[in-house]
């Protein structure tokens, strides 16, 4: 019987999972079902497909309570199907995407109850991540005790940053008792960092900037394929504006909303992390795809300034490299939008980007020129793929 790893995404309302198999004798990963149980304390939309993207099943379940489904409802849902499914592949251990590591948790980790405790306390610095990822380890928990887990963390790739980086210019005690950038989406940083030799060669090793492109949205400078600087900080709401979140705002701004404006900070909260990025903007959508389709002026204003501060942030990720060598883009935007990445392109012509229109369209990989001054290459991460390694080469060490 082959073993495998169950890899977790959990959110609000939402549970993304991932199955990976592999044979004692053999340690590489290989897909074999991934999924979504979408809706939770509501109707649950369970969905499950292939290696190859071939729907296997698709339906709605309605919970018996006037809450919804729960966390561990729509995991007990999972487990059933993969028992009734999967005979011949015993699930090991679990893998989880979670978002706040805090100082303390630099690498992945079993995460049992002194873990889960300790990230609790991280919870104020990622609201709308946090608390979701701790739910879905202690629903499993509860469901199945015996199962090992493992806790991978988005802020583990920036811990090679230099001191400098990671800084605010506030009083020192403040600093030391952990309020600095921390940086975020790094496991998907990590997976770039390693198949990037696969596409640009030594240019890999190089100066490298990666933009992470989706409804949460980020940028991230790395050198010798490790972390320097990036656009996240302290919380996943600063940089870039994202699809509902502001990106970086002068913190006067906060200040006048709550001394003049009387937002208490449960307003304020909600403005910037639900109600401001692209949504905001255009008073339209966060998803990009409609922003583009669209012929409002607003939907043009708001992509006009999601293009403005990608050229500002890459200006700057130049700058704590010295130059650059290649540009990557990924993630959802990224790599499905060749719209954004002419702009960002072409408004980035004075690095010495030559784009090649032809490749573009197609989605690369490569989407520069053969005589561009930097090469451009579109790379679908992978952040399963990386929490499913993480999570074998723990429990076997272990």
């Amino acid at each position: 019987m082959n073993e495998g790893i169950l890899v977790l995404n959990s959110g609000s309302s939402s549970i993304k999972f991932s199955i990976f198999s592999y044979e004692r004798e053999n340690c590489n990963l290989n897909l074999v079902y991934k999924g979504e149980a979408e809706g939770i304390q509501s109707q649950l939309h369970f969905v499950v497909t292939d290696a190859s993207a071939t729907k296997l099943i698709d339906k709605r379940i309605k919970g018996k309570k006037a809450e919804g489904l729960s966390h561990e409802d729509a995991l007990r849902i999972l487990r059933q199907w993969l028992d009734t499914n999967m005979a011949d592949l015993k699930i090991v251990a679990a893998g989880h995407r979670v978002v706040h590591g805090g100082d303390y948790f630099t690498k992945p980790v079993i995460a049992d109850t002194t873990v889960i405790a300790e990230l609790e306390k991280l919870v104020p610095l990622a609201p709308l991540h946090q608390p979701h990822n701790l739910a879905a380890i202690k629903a499993l928990a509860s469901l199945h005790p015996d199962l090992p887990q493992v806790a991978c963390f988005d802020t583990a790739f920036h811990v090679a940053q230099p001191p400098v980086a990671k800084e605010f210019a506030i009083p020192r005690r403040l600093s030391e008792s952990g309020i600095k950038r921390y940086g975020f989406h790094g496991l998907s940083y990590e997976y770039i960092a390693k198949a990037l030799p696969k596409f640009a060669g030594a240019e890999a090793d190089g100066r490298v900037i990666v933009a992470h492109l989706g409804n949460g949205a980020s940028m991230c400078a790395m050198k010798d394929r490790q972390s320097v600087a990036t656009t996240m900080g302290f919380t996943a709401l600063d940089g870039l504006p994202m699809g509902t979140r502001s990106g970086s705002i002068d913190p006067g701004v906060i200040l006048y909303l709550m001394s003049e404006l009387e937002m208490g900070i449960d307003e304020v909260t909600e403005l910037l992390y639900y109600k401001s990025g692209l949504l905001g903007v255009s008073g339209i959508s966060n998803d990009m795809r409609e922003l583009l389709e669209s012929n409002s002026p607003h939907a043009a204003r708001a992509i006009d300034l999601f293009v403005y501060r990608i050229g500002r942030e890459l200006g700057s990720l130049c700058a704590s490299l010295g130059g650059l060598d290649a540009l990557v883009f990924t993630a959802g935007i990224g790599e499905h939008s060749e719209a954004i990445r002419k702009r960002v392109c072409e408004d980035a012509n004075w690095l010495g980007i030559s784009l090649d229109e032809h490749a573009n369209v197609k989605n690369g990989p490569m989407v520069s020129k053969d005589n561009s001054g930097v090469s451009v290459w579109v790379i679908p991460t992978d952040e399963e793929l990386m929490i499913a390694e993480h999570t074998y080469n723990l429990i076997n060490k272990n």
